[in-house]
């Protein structure tokens, strides 16, 4: 598998992305108004099998008040409030079996998992349905309403997950000044949004992530899910403008231009699903103190289980390590580590 682009070139780039001008007021208005909307957070403990890990089948409040489903794992043994991991989901997983994903509770920490509307086909099941009519897409999720970002399916997910966030801070269980959200692929790009979009974080880890610099990343992706968007403008030529300011509106190399909680990237040099070059387009906007690591002969499975090690390691080290006074320090990026 050849580089799909060259490491110096990457460390080097610094993209100018075409960014909406109303894009703060549109992520205000779609949160102020999900946030007048739905029930109040549910959990319900459920039998695992598992001695070690307490688990609840969480039911949130999401887009439009709609309920979002997930999993939220504790030790069994915790008896105040603790640092918590929100993890987000790749494109096409769900939440899957209550036993399933159990690695950060292990680690004596929270962890939530959301389920991602409408997906879960593949390797875990979901079950939070998408309500959103389907008109005018191409198989999968870039192009589901995508002549208007009011419309697109990515603003029902990010609000999704900007409200679980919130719920699960205010879990007693949960230290609200110590959650991390988290993902691979589309869960890396979800956390994205999710640090430009909630104050306060403690951290956020976004491997290989999805729904970076999706103007680049539609023209050069050799492999689903950007073909997506390619597939779409062959059949509707005339809509190429329309269709990439949409996308604008989704795009978290330019919102994670807005956070500032700590970052721990991964990016894969042999990734054709998202190219290397979008992902640093991330990272290079990124507004807060970031680090990185780089997997240079590794496609888009990333680190794996390598890069979960690295994680361990930098959550223990983040929420052992009293935060600074001015949380609006100005970003300290690493030289990057190759793996």
């Amino acid at each position: 598998m050849p580089l799909t682009d060259h490491l110096a070139e990457c460390l080097a780039l610094r993209p100018d992305l075409e960014e909406p001008a109303d894009l703060d007021a549109f992520w205000d208005s779609t949160l102020d108004t999900a946030r007048a909307h739905g029930t109040p957070p549910r959990y319900t403990l459920v039998d695992t099998g598992l001695v070690q890990v307490a688990t609840y089948d969480a039911v949130l409040p999401g887009f439009a008040g709609e309920p979002v489903r997930g999993w939220l794992h504790l030790p069994a043994d915790a008896r105040e409030p603790l640092g918590c991991v929100v993890e987000f989901l790749g494109y096409g997983r769900g939440r899957g079996l209550a036993h399933e994903q159990v690695l950060w509770a292990n680690a004596g920490y929270a962890h939530f998992i959301m389920d991602t509307r409408g997906q879960g086909w593949s390797t875990a099941a979901g079950d939070t349905p998408d309500t959103a009519p389907l008109a005018g897409s191409v198989p999968g999720f870039l192009t589901r309403g995508v002549e208007n970002p009011r419309d697109h399916y990515y603003r029902r997910v990010f609000t999704d997950a900007v409200r679980c966030v919130e719920a699960v801070r205010a879990h007693p269980a949960v230290d609200p000044e110590k959650v991390v959200v988290t993902g691979v692929s589309q869960g890396g790009g979800i956390a994205l949004a999710v640090a430009a979009l909630t104050p306060g974080l403690a951290g956020v880890m976004p491997d290989v992530p999805f729904l970076c610099d999706i103007r680049r990343a539609v023209r050069v992706a050799g492999l689903p899910p950007y073909t997506e968007v390619a597939e779409y403008l062959s059949l509707h030529r005339d809509r190429t403008g329309t269709v990439l300011t949409t996308l604008s509106y989704l795009d978290a190399a330019l919102l994670a231009a807005r956070a500032t909680a700590p970052a721990l990237f991964s990016i894969a040099m042999m990734d054709e699903v998202c190219p290397p070059s979008t992902c640093f387009a991330a990272y290079h906007r990124y507004g807060g103190p970031k680090d990185l690591r780089v997997y240079e002969f590794n496609g888009h499975e990333g680190g794996g289980g390598h890069h979960r090690r690295e994680q361990l390691t930098w959550v223990r080290e983040l929420l052992t390590t009293p935060r600074p006074a001015d949380a609006d320090a100005p970003p300290t990026p690493h030289a990057p580590q190759l793996a």
